[in-house]
């Protein structure tokens, strides 16, 4: 494990600066605005930290009876606010900081793209080859998957497009016109017509465990504020609900080709023509979504726990087969 430090305190707050009315996340450099908004969201959050706490409480007086899988998280440990801490404590599993005792070692790194590469060759690794989620890459592990293109060249484009960043958690896109030149850091993307009844515009996110997608949750917000991480409804529905065999086909493909063992995709469906669009792959995803009530995200958490017990149970996971495959890239 040489090169990574695992974080270990728990005191989670530290991970964030304050100054001048700005929050900033000390790994990632996102800097948030601290508004009514923001302080209404965190407040919201808080009755389900409880919970998650009361999940991790029993998880551990349990541990000598039946104990849960171990994980070992490398180089960053995750914080509550990230799914997959209240997914495993929600299954009954354990954080262990020694890879040698782990079943299994989850490569956990916020950064678009990890600076260091993990070599683990005594343990089944999580996320091991998903090196990055930068958007060009996504765009073109898309279009190889699906066989038609998000991606525009704005020298050569007409009409309205998206701009927005290569990085990761960013949410700062927004709609141009072309042609115009390309910005150094900024991808450029076909404006898909996500747009639902009301004026709201409809993301579909797709939460993913080892290729299998066990729930969809669908994300609303008003259309002029397309591009942020706020929505003002949120709604859980069953994956062959809204997925044909044929997409399902499609977006396990895309996950393999990404070599994402564990994380989300927020997909559009375009109203005109009726297809499917990746824009977005978070494998260190945060969630459940703040909006949702908390009966909801119990039942997310939980569904998403049974099926992660399920992925690390497979023979796929303890063979190795899992990400195995090769980088589209």
């Amino acid at each position: 494990m040489k090169g990574f430090v695992t974080m270990h305190s728990a005191l989670w707050w530290r991970d964030f600066e304050f100054q001048d009315g700005v929050v900033t996340v000390k790994q990632t450099g996102a800097q948030l605005r601290l508004e009514p908004g923001l302080i209404g969201e965190v407040l919201s959050w808080f009755p389900f930290y409880i919970v998650m706490e009361a999940w991790r409480i029993k998880a551990k007086a349990q541990a000598k009876d039946q104990p849960g899988p171990s994980i070992c998280f490398v180089p960053q440990r995750p914080r509550p606010w990230y799914l997959i801490w209240s997914v495993l404590h929600a299954g009954g599993a354990r954080i262990t900081n020694n890879p040698a005792d782990a079943d299994a070692v989850f490569y956990f790194d916020d950064n678009t793209t990890p600076p260091h590469a993990y070599d683990s060759s005594t343990s089944p690794t999580i996320n091991k080859h998903c090196c990055s989620i930068e958007k060009s890459h996504v765009a073109e592990v898309f279009e190889e998957c699906f066989g038609y293109s998000l991606a525009v060249d704005p020298m050569n484009w007409n009409g309205k497009m998206v701009e927005k960043s290569e990085t990761n958690g960013a949410h700062d896109g927004r709609v141009i016109e072309g042609p115009c030149p390309a910005v150094p850091g900024k991808v450029y993307q076909r404006l898909i017509d996500n747009t639902i009844s009301g004026d709201l515009v409809e993301d579909i996110r797709c939460p993913s465990i080892g290729g299998n997608i066990p729930l969809i949750i669908y994300k609303r917000r008003p259309r002029d504020e397309r591009f942020s991480n706020s929505n003002t409804a949120v709604e859980i529905a069953e994956t062959s609900d809204v997925l044909s065999e044929q997409e399902l086909e499609q977006l396990t493909r895309f996950t393999t080709a990404m070599q994402l063992d564990w994380g989300s995709m927020d997909v559009l469906r375009d109203r005109d023509d009726g297809r499917l669009y990746v824009v977005d792959v978070n494998k260190t995803d945060m969630g459940p979504p703040v909006c949702m009530n908390l009966d909801d995200k119990i039942e997310v958490t939980k569904r998403l726990a049974a099926a992660f017990t399920d992925y690390l149970g497979s023979d796929a996971f303890n063979s190795g087969t899992h990400n195995a495959g090769a980088s589209a890239a």
